[in-house]
């Protein structure tokens, strides 16, 4: 799995002209699944995500994660975090999961977070044409892929 993880001021997806749903203060997750990712991942990622210390203390310091802030948090099916440029100028998209495998997973995923942290969480939906608006704060944007944990 591949995630960028966007910490927003507010953020909203939009399908068909109409706002699926929105967050304010939290974290824009961008979700990117391959056929060999597995629910270790998802536990191992979830985990890493919600205890992010990427929120300001007191002091104005990155030093508390979503679950001691109560952040909001967004997730977005992303299969072109899997684009691979090496040939051409059109990225191919072999390595992401077919629906079959992705959508469980991002399911999964979802529901893993939502178990883990005091917030609800929202979603866009998966496969659909979905137009992302955020005011990324900071900014901060970190990028994490489970086949590299170490």
């Amino acid at each position: 799995m591949r995630v960028v993880i966007q910490r927003v001021k507010k953020a909203s997806v939009t399908i068909d002209n109409h706002i699926k749903s929105s967050i304010n203060r939290g974290l824009l997750i961008l979700l990117g699944i391959c056929e060999e990712d597995t629910k270790e991942d998802i536990e191992w990622l979830t985990k890493k995500i919600i205890n992010l210390r990427v929120f300001d203390d007191e002091n104005g310091v990155m030093n508390c994660s979503a679950i001691e802030t109560y952040a909001e948090i967004m997730v977005v099916s992303q299969f072109t975090l899997y684009a691979s440029c090496k040939k051409g100028n059109r990225p191919s998209y072999i390595k992401a999961a077919k629906p079959e495998i992705a959508i469980p997973l991002y399911q999964e995923f979802c529901k893993t977070i939502q178990q883990n942290i005091n917030t609800t969480v929202k979603t866009g939906e998966f496969g659909a044409d979905m137009k992302v608006e955020l005011i990324n704060d900071g900014p901060v944007t970190i990028c994490i892929d489970t086949k590299n944990k170490e």
